[in-house]
């Protein structure tokens, strides 16, 4: 991903899904953080993120997809305090990225199988594969 509205869209994304609780709690400020950095978006614009969402960009890569819904994932249980209303909205994400049913719902379900309830980021990406082949 290369285009900086992008990255600022995707961060954006992911700041409107920690706050599904009207929250945002510390931990996932700075797992946000974390992202912002690797993102290479800057502190100042991050936390200008926070008060100002920007217009969502739909990601046209099938892999830049799942590697946002891949994070979002993480999100959800970097506090190890799952909502169903968590779990409902990762769903609605990923089906509005385009992302498989079928997929989305074999993650969630093998989420609960792994420590910390995270999917190892290769078996993440062998889910999809078998659902876009």
């Amino acid at each position: 991903m290369k285009n900086r509205a992008e990255k600022l869209s995707l961060l954006s994304e992911m700041i409107a899904f920690a706050r599904i609780d009207d929250s945002l709690k510390s931990i996932e400020y700075q797992f946000l953080l974390g992202v912002a950095k690797q993102l290479e978006i800057s502190r100042e614009d991050f936390d200008y993120l926070l008060d100002n969402p920007v217009t969502h960009i739909h990601l046209k890569s099938h892999s830049e997809r799942i590697v946002q819904f891949h994070r979002l994932v993480l999100l959800m249980n970097v506090d190890s305090n799952v909502s169903k209303k968590e779990i409902v909205r990762l769903h609605n994400f990923g089906l509005r990225m385009g992302l498989s049913h079928e997929s989305i719902n074999r993650v969630l379900d093998l989420m609960e199988s792994f420590p910390n309830k995270i999917v190892p980021p290769g078996v993440l990406i062998d889910i999809f594969k078998v659902q876009y082949n």
